[in-house]
Order: C-alpha cells, then structure tokens, then sequence
C-alpha cells in the first residue's frame, strides 16, 4: 500500500529532504539528524505504508554491511599508509608549488581507477595532511573526493555503482568511457584547487631527515588492496577482502584499532543515509535521455547512487558511459553525496560544513557540468537496453 502525497510527491520525500536540510543546517550533530531523519522514515512506512522492515532488510543487508566494512576498513588503510611514513617521503616527488597539489589530485584519480574509491580518497586525504602540515582547505578536500570520484567512475572495480553495471551485463569498455568526462574535471578542479591550496599552505618538498620507511605497514596496505579488488571480484563483497586482510596484517604490524573506534559514527551515518534513501517510493524514472542522466548527476548529491544506478539498470535505455560518470562523479558535490566525501569527513571534521563545501569547493559542480558536455561531445549518447549488454 502507497502512502499519502503532497502536490502529487509521496510523503517520504519531504521527510527525506527535512532530513538532508537538517544535516546541511547542524552538520555538527549531522549524525543525530540522520538517524532520527531515518527512525521518522522508519516509523511513518511501518505505521501508514505497508513495509515489512524485515524483509527489507533481507534484502538490503549485503549492501550496508559491505559498506559499512568498507568505511571502517579504509580507516585502518589509512592509518597504516599514514604510520609507513609515506606521505613524509612522497613530497620528494612533488613539485613544490601549485603543481604539486594538482599531480596529487591526479594520483588519486589514477588509484581509484583500480582501488574503490573511498581508498583512494581516505589514500589521498592522509597525503595532504602531511605534505600540507595539516593545514588543508574545504575547497582542496572536496577536489580530493571529486578525483577519487572521477577515477572510479570508468573502472568496474573502482566503485559500487560501476561494478553493479558490470554484474548487470554492461561491458567494461561501455563504462571506460566515462574516462572522457574524469579527465575534463580532474583538469579543470585539480588546476583550480592545487592553486587555491598552494596560497594557503605550501607544499612542504623536503621530508625529514633519516626518515625510514615502515615497509611492513605498505605491506600491510597492499595486501588490504589486493584483498578488496579480490573479494569484490571473486565475491562481489569487497569488505570480506579488506577485513581478511587487516587480521592477517595483525600478525605483521598491530591494528590501529583506535581509527574504527574514530570512523564508526561518520560510517553509521552514511549507512543510515543509505538506508533512508531505499525506502524512498522510487517506481520509476523520467524516460532515459542524456538530460535525465545530466539530472541525475544532481540527485546523487543528496540521493544515494546506488539505489539510483539500481533504478537506471532496471528501466535500461541508457548509456552506461555517461550514465556512471554522471552518478559516479554526481555525489562530490556535497561531502555527503558519496561514501568517499564521508570518509574523509571522518578524517577531516571540518569539511562537514555543507556551506563551506559550496563556496570553497564550487569548482567541482562546474567541473560536473563541463565533463558531461565534454563526454557528450566526444562520445556521444548512445543508449542500451542491456539486452544487447548481455543481460
């Protein structure tokens, strides 16, 4: 049973909404609005629609404990790069003006192509902090997520919504093109942000002396990478692979245990984010065109991709290329609209300010627009059912 609407939009959206306007209003207790935005949620589909909770769960379940895992997981990577001292060394390798924040934009970029995304954004945020003594802008840590974003928008295996293409039977290639768009707004926001960030705080380019790297503690991160791309090809269950691999590098370095105890509560509110957003009435979407996906781009800042990717994968007609560059790439806008902005929201508190975020990091929605146009140009739209993909 369908709940009452409101000018034609069912009820739930307007809780929804409140619940995202309450997180971008107290984004210091963004945590306690999304989990009463989530029990009000719950409550009204219990009491007036006919949701059985359980089997919704049922069904859900993999979903939100795999990113859950993941969240936590990636919080322990990052500790570990952080302690092999790395991000120390790296800056040898950096140029030490604007430059520098901008290959490491790219860096990230690159990593999340073939390492999930909040990886590559929790990799990338731990670099900054270092090379830029702590002293890292909203602006620049929103470009950190946009890259991760955008790299793993094009890869099978650089983010939940591309992989769930793949398994759907969209063939990698179709969903390789949205390399077309990263590569537009990598450029664009890394060149705008590295120069932003450079004013703020230089890079520092020589690291400290007698500086030993801790090669057990890499060790331990490349079996946690190896570990997800495994798992999430083998099982489609990445987290299985992060966490077999954390107990197996407890025998090598012990576990930051610390930095979950950190994460959790960032971890805990994406999920109920998530959650909030599946039990949205969502039966259908407006008939697939290339403005529906430049359309979507915008919703997957404030509504989850992956209920989203699953709609669009259900109702075909699209093309996948633009389509997972524009959901994929879509949540950076906002730090919640992506699990990566959320993790590194976990690591960087401040960039919780929704209204900082905008202003400092405005070039990242200019960047949407300008790579989707640029994808439109130079590829084309050109949409598949999926029975052709395969499915």
């Amino acid at each position: 049973m369908d709940g009452p609407t409101f000018l034609g939009i069912p009820l739930e959206f307007f809780f929804f909404g409140l619940t995202l306007l309450g997180i971008a209003i107290f984004h210091h207790r963004s945590f306690e609005v999304a989990m009463g935005g989530l029990a009000v949620i719950v409550a009204y589909k219990l009491l007036v629609t006919d949701l059985i909770l359980i089997s919704h769960l049922a069904h859900e379940w993999r979903l939100l404990l795999n990113l859950l895992g993941l969240l936590l997981g990636f919080a322990i990577l990052a500790k570990h790069f952080e302690d092999s001292r790395v991000p120390e060394w790296l800056p040898k390798w950096l140029p030490d003006n604007w430059t520098g924040g901008f290959i490491l934009l790219v860096l990230v970029a690159v990593l999340s192509s073939f390492l999930d995304n909040i990886a590559a954004a929790m990799v990338g945020g731990v670099i900054a902090r270092k090379v830029y003594k702590g002293h890292v802008s909203v602006g620049y840590l929103a470009a950190v997520v946009a890259a991760s974003n955008a790299g793993g928008a094009g890869s099978v295996i650089g983010d939940t919504t591309t992989t769930m293409m793949w398994i759907a039977g969209v063939p990698a290639l179709h969903v390789a093109e949205a390399f077309v768009g990263a590569a537009a707004v990598v450029v664009f926001s890394g060149i705008i942000a590295g120069r932003a960030q450079q004013k703020i705080q230089p890079i520092r380019k020589d690291p400290p002396k007698h500086l030993q790297i801790d090669y057990a503690r890499l060790l331990i991160v490349g079996l946690i990478i190896v570990g997800t791309i495994a798992a999430n090809v083998l099982l489609e269950f990445p987290a299985v692979g992060v966490w077999v691999a954390i107990l197996l590098g407890n025998f090598i370095r012990p576990t930051p245990w610390g930095e979950m105890a950190k994460a959790v509560k960032g971890s805990l509110f994406l999920v109920s984010l998530v959650l909030s957003a599946s039990l949205m009435p969502v039966k259908a979407l407006p008939v697939p065109s290339w403005e529906t996906a430049f359309g979507l781009g915008f919703i997957s800042a404030i509504f989850d991709n992956i209920p989203l990717t699953a709609l669009a994968l259900y109702q075909g007609g699209y093309d996948w290329g633009l389509l997972a560059y524009a959901v994929g790439y879509g949540g950076s806008m906002i730090w919640f609209g992506s699990s990566a902005g959320v993790a590194i929201c976990n690591i960087f508190p401040e960039a919780k300010d929704t209204v900082r975020w905008f202003k400092e990091g405005w070039h990242v929605t200019v960047a949407y627009v300008i790579g989707f146009f640029v994808m439109l140009a130079l590829v084309g739209w050109h949409p598949d059912d999926l029975n052709s993909a395969g499915h």
